[in-house]
């Protein structure tokens, strides 16, 4: 199964009215980055054991692990949990940059170094969270 496939059925997994919530979101994704590199992260670790949830990728960069160690992955991340919707900004050296710069515009949303976490799209300001995917990939790229 290639990514846009996995993409497709894990939106497809999800509950109504998250998987509406997700698709929109998908879409708006993909406007922000239109050249982006799709990933799609099943959240299960090398022995196949569920360490997260699963997640789609959007664009690259690359991880440097503290013992030199490098690996490839996305820089923007969109997952459902539990409670709503994660999008995860990887790659941002300063973890407090998020917060301090669309914490207050965002909505209603939980903003840590590198999460913004919310129930559902109508919660947010789509258009501060776009702004803050665009420049989260920018700034990723950079450091």
């Amino acid at each position: 199964m290639n990514v846009q496939e996995q993409i497709k059925n894990y939106i497809a997994s999800q509950p109504e009215p998250k998987r509406d919530e997700i698709q929109a979101l998908h879409k708006r994704v993909l406007q922000a980055l239109p050249k982006c590199k799709l990933w799609f992260d099943e959240g299960k670790n090398s022995e196949g054991k569920i360490v997260a949830n699963p997640t789609i990728g959007y664009g690259s960069f690359t991880i440097k692990y503290a013992n030199g160690t490098t690996k490839d992955f996305f820089q923007i991340g969109v997952s459902g949990n539990t409670t709503g919707i994660s999008v995860y900004i990887l790659g941002i050296k300063d973890k407090t940059y998020m917060a301090q710069t669309y914490g207050k515009t965002l909505g209603k949303a939980s903003v840590t170094g590198y999460c913004i976490k919310f129930k559902k799209l109508s919660d947010i300001n789509l258009d501060v969270l776009a702004e803050a995917i665009k420049d989260g990939a920018e700034i990723s790229l950079r450091e």
